[in-house]
């Protein structure tokens, strides 16, 4: 079983701030990554929890993106604000979710969370160009519960 305290290595969560810093430089929109020990609800439900509890929905635009993790009860979800999801087809982010599995699935947690974020940069950049006068709304810390 993995245990929160090991899943990430402060350099390895440093790379992944970079990583999202990254992908926002060409969109709008706002990636944050939220990780937690366990979870009893469903990914979707505790997700959604997560992201009114981090003021996701307070972006301008409503773009706002979670990539919630429970280590040990290896519960994950991807879930956008209605900004982007009034905007994309109903299973947008079914093809991140699953590659992230496929990279959890293989103890490639590190590589498998910055080639998400990657790919969720580029399809937000599709919806929601980088304007000039873009601000970060949103922390880009791997908030914890």
């Amino acid at each position: 079983m993995y245990k929160v305290e090991d899943f990430l290595t402060a350099t390895q969560e440093q790379a992944l701030i970079e990583t999202i810093k990254v992908s926002e430089k060409n969109t709008s929109g706002e990636i944050r990554v939220h990780i937690e020990k366990s979870t009893e609800k469903s990914p979707m439900d505790r997700a959604l929890e997560v992201f009114y509890m981090l003021e996701m929905d307070k972006t301008e635009l409503r773009n706002g993106i979670l990539i919630y993790v429970a280590v040990e009860s290896k519960k994950i979800a991807i879930i956008g604000d209605e900004g982007i999801n009034n905007l994309v087809p109903k299973n947008f982010w079914d093809e991140e979710l699953a590659m992230l599995i496929s990279y959890f699935k293989a103890s490639n947690f590190t590589k498998g969370l910055e080639l998400t974020i990657l790919k969720i940069g580029e399809k937000l950049k599709e919806f929601f160009p980088y304007q000039k006068d873009d601000s970060n709304e949103l922390s880009d810390e791997i908030s914890k519960g």
